[in-house]
């Protein structure tokens, strides 16, 4: 027996006179209003309503029962209220996580903002690469990079990004800039693998996806590694646009096979799905969904080559 909505029931006869008004006014089934009353009675072992076919009259119990039960219903609707009236002023906790250098860069400064405007609010910022389970982990919202399964979950897309390859001006003066994706079968090619974790790198030739066998002597999983490894001029890497940004702009690395890039990688705001969201939760996603859509995060601004680079 549903103890809440039994007690409703038997408040909604009180109030209105008869079984059949209940019924009408509650949008039940005269039976369901009657056999939840039975049940309720049963329960406590006392009648709380005499009844006969046009009116009901309470019992000396139910008179005593039914001013407990309005003050348990009133407390159970202020309970409520107050929760609801929390949650629409965005305060409380909101756990969420990012990938580390993406996190760094663009999800911080926008939480930071929230943040200042939304002093009641608190967000634990876990950056990791790692996929977390948000149901399993509890976390309310994630910053994910790539092509989402289908999950269920609901997805606010925030932006795209690019998989670049790059390697630094000393390693092509001394190895030679590959023209063509075949190219790279001559070259050291380091495995980031959170981005490829096969021996194979995806381009596009001709419109259409090509898969590239590779090979080299570093692999890792973790990205600025890889990075800081072709920035000394060990190797190509295949990294994500943000990630290599600051280097090519300063020269340091240069990008490579342009014409052949994969597709951009979309960028997602991603919550749990089946489950009404805090409003604080939600006023972040719009808030990251806002300011990182207007950014261009795969802009790459190259130096030109020294006229010294071999062909």
């Amino acid at each position: 027996m549903d103890h809440l909505l039994a007690i409703g029931t038997f408040v909604r006869i009180a109030e209105t006179g008869s079984l059949s008004a209940a019924a009408r006014a509650s949008g039940r089934s005269l039976p369901a209003i009657s056999r939840s009353l039975i049940q309720l009675e049963k329960h406590l072992g006392v009648r709380l309503l005499h009844r006969t076919t046009r009116r009901t009259h309470l019992t000396e119990a139910g008179t005593r029962y039914l001013e407990r039960c309005k003050r348990l219903l009133a407390e159970l609707e202020e309970a409520n209220a107050s929760v609801s009236e929390a949650e629409r002023s965005l305060a409380g906790p909101i756990t969420m996580t990012a990938p580390i250098l993406f996190g760094q860069m663009h999800v911080a400064p926008v939480v930071a903002e929230f943040l200042s405007e939304h002093r009641a609010a608190s967000v634990n910022l876990i950056l990791t690469d790692q996929f977390a389970n948000i149901v399993e982990e509890g976390i309310d919202l994630a910053v994910r990079i790539g092509n989402l399964p289908d999950s269920g979950m609901v997805a606010r897309r925030l932006a795209t990004v690019r998989r670049v390859l790059c390697a630094s001006p000393g390693y092509l003066e001394r190895h030679g800039t590959p023209r063509a994706p075949d190219d790279l079968t001559a070259h050291n090619c380091m495995q980031f693998s959170a981005l490829s974790p096969s021996s194979h790198w995806e381009l596009r030739d001709a419109g259409k996806a090509r898969q590239i066998r590779v090979q080299g002597t570093f692999r890792s999983n973790h990205g600025a590694s890889m990075i800081d490894a072709a920035r000394s001029g060990l190797g190509v890497v295949m990294a994500l646009s943000y990630q290599v940004q600051e280097y090519v702009e300063r020269g340091e690395l240069r990008v490579l096979l342009q014409q052949f890039e994969p597709t951009p990688l979309p960028v997602h705001a991603v919550l749990p799905s089946g489950r009404m969201q805090p409003a604080r939760v939600r006023a972040l996603t719009e808030l990251l969904v806002h300011r990182l859509s207007k950014k261009d995060l795969s802009r790459l601004v190259q130096r030109k080559p020294h006229s010294s680079s071999r062909k």
